[in-house]
């Protein structure tokens, strides 16, 4: 690693900012400016105490700032590192096209695929339960629903884990209700069985997540997800499918191309 003089600065006395503070600042600069690199492991506490003269405690806070913005994560024994930027654009406009479905991809796959991952999906259910208050009214009033509920792996890293629940009148023995939808996934086969697909409207936000998310996910502390509510909407303009998606933030770009006019 470079020497600490040329990648940090020092402490400013005269500031009302704490030291701590003033020290995530300057590990933060050196982050975003390329000087400390995705993977890279940061100074060690010792020799942050020495170079800005401060104890083991004040680096230690300097360090959990970070954490907590989900910039850095630390390996016990090992130390603290820069945590990789999002490996995987989402394009909206393209990853449901027709053409991913015909060639036998679903949409994680063809992203996947762009990311130069390995993907992989574990810890797959399917089931028939009654519908959520929610997931009724997006479905048009129904009771109840097929749910496919599946966890997807990057590398081996969990990224996402997504519910999709589909009308029973549609989907019940079809092979939509098999583990193993066939290629192109649930879209394709909803299109064989009459449902062309005609649009999708998505609803996302950001938050924290709960423990059970953090646990499913792996996600180290300070990370939040992205939750992604998905409508898929037939030539009739009947819903036919909703995805309830969450995904670790830190995994993803979300990329869309809007139009001017």
């Amino acid at each position: 690693m470079t020497s600490l003089p040329s990648i940090l600065g020092g402490l400013d006395p005269t500031s009302d900012r704490a030291v701590f503070r003033q020290i995530a600042d300057q590990l933060r600069e050196a982050i975003d400016r390329g000087r400390l690199k995705e993977g890279e492991k940061l100074p060690s506490e010792a020799e942050l105490v020495e170079h800005y003269g401060v104890s083991r405690m004040t680096v230690r806070n300097s360090f959990s700032v970070l954490q907590g913005e989900g910039l850095v994560h630390a390996e016990h024994g090992k130390g603290v590192f820069v945590r990789p930027r999002p490996p995987v654009r989402r394009l909206a406009s393209d990853r449901f096209a027709r053409r991913h479905r015909e060639q036998g991809k679903s949409a994680f796959i063809v992203e996947a695929d762009a990311a130069g991952s390995h993907p992989k999906l574990d810890s797959l259910e399917v089931k028939e339960e009654k519908a959520s208050q929610d997931i009724s009214t997006r479905l048009g009033s129904v009771r109840r629903v097929l749910a496919r509920r599946r966890r997807y792996l990057l590398d081996g890293r969990p990224v996402e884990f997504a519910t999709s629940y589909l009308p029973l009148d549609i989907a019940r023995g079809t092979q939509i209700a098999e583990p193993n939808p066939g290629p192109g996934g649930i879209y394709a086969r909803l299109e064989e069985l009459g449902h062309q697909l005609d649009h999708f409207e998505e609803e996302i936000r950001a938050r924290m997540p709960s423990p059970s998310e953090v646990k499913t996910l792996q996600l180290a502390s300070g990370v939040p997800v992205i939750h992604l509510i998905r409508t898929a909407f037939d030539t009739a303009g009947r819903a036919v499918e909703v995805c309830d998606t969450v995904m670790a933030a830190d995994a993803y770009v979300l990329s869309y191309q809007l139009p001017a006019n």
